[in-house]
């Protein structure tokens, strides 16, 4: 097949349309490694709170933040975002 037929950017010939791919794909990368960064320093600062909490003799979660954080990953993604926030929060804990 030489031609692929997109709705949003018309008629793309096989060698266009891997070439948008390939393009594309290098923004994920980017986008992915931009990502992984900005998780790394939340974990940092999560780190931060939870060891300024534990020291006062707080707890090391607070589940009432947790909500509010899940509650704005939803409103901003959908239904996944609660998933996507979850598994951040997870990732932020550290250890027990």
């Amino acid at each position: 097949m030489d031609r692929i037929t997109t709705t949003s950017t018309g008629e793309l010939t096989a060698e266009q349309a891997q070439a948008v791919i390939a393009e594309a794909r290098g923004r994920i990368d980017e986008l992915d490694q931009r990502i992984i960064e900005l998780v790394r320093q939340r974990m940092g600062v999560s780190a931060e709170v939870q060891s300024a909490r534990i020291t006062t003799g707080g707890p090391r979660l607070a589940l009432n933040r947790e909500l509010e954080i899940l509650a704005r990953y939803r409103a901003a993604l959908g239904p996944q975002g609660t998933e996507v926030a979850m598994q951040l929060l997870e990732l932020c804990r550290g250890r027990a």
